[in-house]
C-alpha cells in the first residue's frame, strides 16, 4: 500500500467557542411564619422530611435511536472535517454505498491528498470563489493508479487508452470516445464554450478491466454547468453516446447519496442482454470542472471498483 502524501494546504486556524454567561436564576425559599413557643415547654427540634424519591424512567427505544443517530451524525461531520483540512484519505469500505465486506472486488488506492494550490489562490468552493475554479494544476486532480495497474497495450491508437502516466489529451482525443455521428457537433459545443484544458489517464487492470478518467475544465462554473446540461445530461440515457456503449440507460441501483456535497453524479449502465463487452459510464460536475469516468470489460463489469473510482475522483474534485 503506497504511503500517505501530506497534503500542503495551510490548516484552518481552530475557531474560538463563545464563553457560556453562567446562570443567574436561584430558587427563592419561602418563609413559614413563625410560631411562639408555649412558655410551659420548650420548642420541639425540626425533623427534616427527606423528599420523595423520583421515579427514573426507562429511555424509549425511540429516543434510543435518536441518540444514536446524532452521535452518528457528528462522528461523520467531524472525520469530514478532518478529511477536507489535511487531505482525503482513500475511502474504507464502510464508507462507501454497497461495499460492506473484505471481499468485494476493491482495488488499492493510494492514500489520496488535494494538489497545493497557488499562493493567494481559493479552493473551487471556498468563499468568494464566484466562479467556482479549480486553481490546481487540472493533472494532478485526476485519480491516482490503483495498485496492479498497467499501461494499455493500445496507448495512442484508435481505441486505446490515455498514458497511465496522465496528461493533456486533444479535443480531437475526447471526441473519438463517442459515436463518430457526433464528433462534428461535439468539437463544435467545445468551441463554443470554449474548454480550457483537457486531462486524461487510462489504465487496466489484471482481470482485463479497462478504465479512462477524463476532466474537462472550463472558464467558470456556470459554463460547466451549461455543457453538462446541455451536452451530457440527458435523464434516463446520457446525452452523448460512447462509441462502446451505444445502447446505455440510467442505473437507478446507484446511491443517491454517494456524491461528495459541490459535486453532481450521473452514473449510466448498459443493460442486458448487451455484447461482448459490459460499459459503465458516470458523468461528475464540480465546479468549473466536467468529468467523465468509463470502464469496459469482456462479458461484466464489476460495480465496485467503477463505484469507488467515482467517488474518489468527485473527492478530488469537490
Amino acid at each position: 500500500m503506497t504511503e500517505p502524501v501530506t497534503d500542503r494546504p495551510e490548516p484552518a486556524a481552530p475557531a474560538v467557542p463563545p464563553q457560556a454567561e453562567p446562570s443567574t436564576g436561584a430558587a427563592q425559599t419561602a418563609q413559614a411564619a413563625a410560631v411562639p413557643p408555649q412558655p410551659s415547654a420548650p420548642p420541639a427540634p425540626a425533623v427534616p422530611v427527606p423528599p420523595a424519591p423520583t421515579k427514573r424512567r426507562r429511555p424509549s427505544a425511540r429516543a434510543l435511536r435518536a441518540v444514536g443517530r446524532w452521535t452518528a451524525a457528528v462522528t461523520v461531520f467531524g472525520v469530514f472535517c478532518a478529511g477536507t483540512a489535511y487531505g482525503i484519505t482513500r475511502l474504507e469500505r464502510h464508507e462507501v454505498p454497497g461495499l460492506a465486506t473484505e471481499s468485494d472486488g476493491r482495488w488499492e488506492y493510494p492514500r489520496l491528498t488535494l494538489p497545493a494550490l497557488p499562493s493567494g489562490s481559493p479552493r473551487p468552493f471556498a468563499q468568494g470563489n464566484e466562479g467556482e475554479v479549480h486553481h490546481a494544476d487540472l493533472r494532478e486532480l485526476l485519480i491516482p493508479l490503483p495498485e496492479g495497474a498497467e499501461e494499455d497495450g493500445e496507448d495512442g491508437k484508435d481505441g486505446g487508452l490515455p498514458p497511465a502516466k496522465g496528461g493533456w489529451v486533444t479535443v480531437e482525443e475526447y471526441t473519438g470516445l463517442y459515436a463518430k455521428g457526433e464528433h462534428e457537433e461535439l468539437r463544435q459545443r467545445l468551441a463554443d464554450d470554449a474548454v480550457r484544458h483537457i486531462a486524461a489517464r487510462g489504465w487496466v487492470m489484471p482481470d482485463g478491466t479497462r478504465t479512462s478518467v477524463h476532466l474537462l475544465r472550463f472558464n467558470s462554473g456556470a459554463v460547466a454547468d451549461d455543457f453538462h446540461t446541455d451536452a451530457v445530461y440527458g435523464g434516463l440515457a446520457p446525452g452523448l453516446t460512447l462509441d462502446r456503449a451505444p445502447g446505455s440507460e440510467l442505473d437507478e441501483s446507484w446511491p443517491s447519496k454517494a456524491a461528495p456535497e459541490n459535486v453532481e453524479i450521473e452514473v449510466y449502465d448498459e443493460p442486458k442482454p448487451r455484447g461482448e463487452t459490459h460499459t459503465r459510464q458516470a458523468y461528475l460536475l464540480a465546479g468549473d470542472t466536467v468529468a467523465l469516468v468509463v470502464q469496459t470489460r469482456e462479458g461484466t463489469a464489476p460495480a465496485v471498483p467503477f463505484r469507488q473510482t467515482v467517488i474518489l475522483q468527485a473527492q478530488l474534485l469537490g
